[in-house]
């Protein structure tokens, strides 16, 4: 299941297409304007944005300029009345995935989102003989037994899911997992998250995260 930021302060619009949506099996999060969008924005890990330009409380596109400071992976559609070809290019311009204007076809719509996270989705689902993670629903099962994870460990798994068998240094790692909080997470703090992540899914036959000295780590199961 794809998790939606829906950004429409139209609230009837913002139901309807909700409502589509979550019949799609999509779970869809709404927000009626910018600064409500940032508080759910820190709380959830997003698939998708979708968000009109004109809101009550800031421009879309200074909107989507947070947006990509916060989480530059995150993409975003823009739904908008606003059919200027100086806006359609500055939304794309701040790094807008697609650009679709009101009014329009909801069926088509889901064809460009589907576009979309088709074109984004990185390795988000793994399963072995002896773990098994869906990044989409955060359930991680060892043995059959789930197993709970921290807001930082969560963000460790999947980092190394979406980067399988290749180097992350630990600059990298740092940069990318900042705590839920959005507070620094320093050296010690990835060391220790990793120890703990390491106890949590592996035993003496599995082994998953590889210590690459000098430079960081590896996903690597299948060495």
């Amino acid at each position: 299941m794809y998790n939606i930021l829906l950004i429409e302060d139209d609230r009837p619009l913002n139901k309807a297409i909700s409502v589509y949506f979550k019949k799609e099996k999509f779970y869809v999060l709404s927000s009626f304007s910018g600064q409500e969008a940032l508080d759910i924005l820190f709380q959830n890990n997003l698939d998708l944005i979708i968000l009109d330009i004109n809101l009550p409380d800031l421009s879309g596109f200074d909107l989507i300029e947070q947006i990509k400071i916060i989480n530059s992976n995150i993409p975003i559609l823009i739904l908008s009345a606003c059919d200027l070809d100086s806006a359609i290019l500055h939304g794309f311009n701040l790094g807008a995935e697609d650009y679709v204007t009101k009014p329009f076809n909801i069926e088509i719509l889901h064809k460009k989102i589907n576009v979309i996270l088709k074109r984004n989705t990185k390795n988000t689902f793994y399963k072995d003989d002896h773990l098994f993670f869906d990044k989409n629903t955060s359930k991680l099962v060892i043995d059959n037994k789930e197993i709970k994870l921290t807001p930082l460990e969560f963000k460790l798994l999947s980092l190394f899911l979406e980067n399988q068998n290749q180097i992350i240094l630990k600059e990298t790692i740092i940069e990318k997992i900042w705590d839920s909080n959005e507070n620094y997470v320093d050296e010690h703090t990835l060391l220790v998250n990793i120890s703990r992540l390491r106890n949590k899914i592996e035993d003496d036959k599995h082994h998953y995260i590889k210590t690459v000295y000098g430079l960081g780590y590896r996903w690597c199961h299948d060495e």
